[in-house]
């Protein structure tokens, strides 16, 4: 209410309840990192395919950071067990899904050659370590865009190793 120059009684006038609101802030503040994200790389010198790997996710990292409310809040919900389930948190678990497509869509693009369950094997550590990073930024530990620097070299070379076991096979 602070934030909008409204008092609490107005909030509550556009929204049913806490939980709805919660649900919105998740939304609107999802959609400001899918944009930033999605915003194409700036076409400087040739980059690698690993170098623009590697920028992209040093943006999703920034875009986080600019953008935290979706994750603060989601993480607290998806920890929070309760019996019936919230709004507010179905909202996050449809966001998670959604940034688990964008993020498979970059690894399917960055990896061709990957079987589709290493694809999901690449899609699922990215997001865990994300959400480490971001709960390491919280508790002031890590910059991260450098953090996704590091995410980026992990997962490129874990994409390696998974190439390098599938021709072993």
């Amino acid at each position: 209410a602070q934030a909008a120059g409204a008092t609490r009684g107005a909030i509550y006038w556009h929204f049913k309840d806490k939980d709805a609101l919660i649900a919105e802030v998740i939304e609107r503040s999802f959609g400001r990192w899918r944009d930033a994200v999605e915003m194409p790389l700036e076409a400087g010198d040739e980059m690698s395919s690993e170098e623009a790997f590697a920028a992209s996710m040093r943006r999703t990292g920034a875009a986080i950071g600019d953008f935290p409310d979706f994750l603060r809040l989601g993480l607290m919900l998806i920890l929070e067990r309760r019996p019936e389930e919230l709004t507010a948190r179905r909202k996050f678990l449809d966001v998670r899904r959604r940034a688990a497509e964008v993020t498979r869509a970059s690894c399917t693009e960055q990896f061709p050659d990957l079987a589709a369950a290493d694809v999901e094997s690449l899609v699922t550590l990215t997001i865990a370590m994300a959400d480490g990073l971001f709960i390491a930024r919280e508790a002031a530990e890590v910059d991260l865009r450098r953090g996704f620097e590091l995410l980026a070299t992990a997962v490129l070379g874990t994409a390696e190793r998974l190439r390098a076991r599938a021709t072993n096979r």
